[in-house]
């Protein structure tokens, strides 16, 4: 695949409609691309859009239909949920840093209501790598979103979920740029629900781990 066609492949990707082969070669483009990747993290909220509609959707209606008010009704309920149970969690997240701030553990573990969403905060001491992972329980398993800072750059990295049974998955992969720890916030998904989640990796594309948030 050429370096144009990847490029043109990052809509695809975010929306998961390309094959094993195609996504794992575009993952690998990805660690090299920040272009490709922040357009990657742009694509996020329309997922989750189109998500919500295919949710709402019968599946016997035709996909090029109109949908009606009471659908967009229910849509638009559903992102206002949303948003306030991200507040709370956020409200939820800012004790915990004050907790952090006194003295306590390097690790915050913020479990949310219904949602099964949970909410972990780590900085590693020997790498200095700060992470922050939230994890809302889907249907397909898990929605992921991250935000980190790491001044260490420049490297490519990834976030790698390992289940209780040992398994790993990638959610998503990213370039650190150079000598710049502002933070980065990235989207991704796991087939793993989160409580089947054991703990999340951050690591550099060798392996090397910088940071882990354990889930318990």
């Amino acid at each position: 695949m050429r370096s144009l066609e990847r490029h043109r492949d990052v809509g695809a990707y975010a929306l998961g409609v390309l094959d094993e082969a195609e996504a794992f070669r575009f993952e690998d483009h990805l660690m090299e691309c920040t272009s490709c990747a922040a357009h990657v993290t742009e694509f996020g909220p329309a997922s989750r859009q189109l998500m919500l509609y295919r949710r709402a959707t019968p599946r016997y209606v035709h996909p090029m239909a109109q949908p009606g008010p009471r659908l967009l009704d229910r849509l638009l309920d559903e992102v206002s949920a949303r948003r306030r149970a991200g507040r709370r969690r956020f409200l939820y997240a800012v004790a915990a840093s004050v907790v952090l701030a006194v003295g306590g553990p390097a690790v915050a573990t913020l479990a949310g209501g219904g949602d099964g969403a949970v909410q972990l905060t780590a900085t590693d001491a020997k790498s200095g790598v700060w992470a922050q992972v939230t994890a809302a329980n889907e249907n397909y398993g898990s929605d992921v979103s991250l935000k980190i800072k790491d001044g260490a750059g420049p490297r490519s990295c990834r976030l790698v979920v390992v289940g209780r049974d040992g398994s790993e998955q990638v959610v998503t992969s990213w370039n650190v740029p150079a000598h710049d720890a502002t933070m980065i916030t990235m989207q991704g998904g796991a087939a793993m629900h989160p409580d089947e989640i054991d703990h999340y990796d951050v690591r550099t594309a060798d392996g090397q781990q910088l940071v882990r948030l354990t889930s318990h």
